[in-house]
This record gives C-alpha cells, structure tokens and sequence, in this order.
C-alpha cells in the first residue's frame, strides 16, 4: 500500500478529505475460513456462556445446534474425559509390570567402629527396543493427543461443555485412581 501520500500532512485529514478507505483484503478471514467463531464469520467467545446454537466441537463440520447435540457432545466430552484419567492410570500399571530387568548391587560401606556393611541397591529399568515400550509411546500419544482435545473443547468457553470435561475427569479419577498404591509417611509434616 502507498503511503506517500501521507508526507506533510495530517493523517486524518488525508482520510476524511481526499483518499479514498483502504480495503485490505485477507482471504483468511472469510466465512469460508473462520477460526472458531462459527459459520457466518463471527469471533470466537472469550467467556463462558450456555448455549448450543452454532458451537463448533473441534472440527468445522461438527456443529452443535439443537439441545439433543448438546447433550449427545456432553456424553460424549465426559466419557472422553473418563477415559483420559482411565488411560493415565493404566499407563503407570502397564509401566510398573514391564520393569523387567531387576538388578541387585550389594557393595561394601564403612560401618560403626571400623565394621564393613553391605548395601544393596535395587536398580529397575526398562529397554528401549521392546514391545512394553514401544506400546508406552503409543498410549503417550495418545494421552497427549486426547489432553489436547480437552483442552481445545475447554477453550469453546461453553459452559456445558466445560462441566463435562470437568465431571468426566473427576469421575473419571474417582472410578480409576482409587486403586493407585499411595504411602503416606505420618511422620511428614512438610508438604
């Protein structure tokens, strides 16, 4: 865009007397292309609101319009949200039992009074080129690809929505981490 004329004189003037609007033109910004805001074109809600006309659920072609597509996505947003808390507790279960190679190293220490003691260190570990590690990856990406998705959702700002990410991970954490070994030392007081 030229600018020339805009030398010695006011901006304003230049606008308001002799030069025509600028148009500028951004493909990017068409009805056709809109990031989140819907298919007429409009910007993407930046706080929370209930509603379910024209709420788009990741995808540009999954748009929720009715109070039933509401529902069927809250369904569907908790049970994904269950199954990501599921997941992360599985993966910890698959890592704990394909710890194979176990080994045990006892060395000498000094002891009281000139004494030699023996220690033994326990050294779990895992190799890289196996099938229970080749399998974490996969359940990684997974869980990072599924997290994303929940955040994106949370992101719509539709308030339904986000108390089905939050329910479902919740009841999800509820149902799946309850069996998750935890040892608490009562002795502690620091935390």
């Amino acid at each position: 865009v030229d600018h020339s004329h805009h030398t010695g004189t006011s901006h304003m003037a230049d606008n308001s007397t002799t030069a025509p609007p600028h148009h500028h033109h951004h493909p990017t910004t068409s009805a056709h292309h809109s990031h989140g805001g819907g298919m007429d074109g409009m910007m993407m809600s930046m706080t929370f609101y209930f509603g379910f006309k024209n709420v788009e659920l990741l995808f540009s072609g999954l748009v929720i319009n009715t109070a039933g597509e509401m529902a069927g996505a809250f369904v569907a947003v908790f049970l994904l949200a269950m199954f990501y808390e599921g997941l992360k507790i599985a993966r910890e279960s698959l890592l704990r039992k394909s710890q194979v190679s176990i080994r045990y190293n006892s060395m000498p220490v000094p002891g009281p009074n000139g004494t030699i003691l023996m220690e033994t260190h326990k050294t779990v570990g895992q190799q890289m080129l196996s099938f229970p590690h080749l399998l974490q990856t996969v359940l990684h990406i997974i869980q990072v690809v599924i997290s994303y998705f929940l955040m994106l959702i949370f992101m719509t700002y539709n308030g339904y929505l986000c108390i089905a990410v939050a329910a479902g991970a919740g009841t999800g954490y509820f149902l799946f981490s309850w069996k998750k070994a935890v040892v608490v030392d009562i002795t502690e007081h620091c935390h």
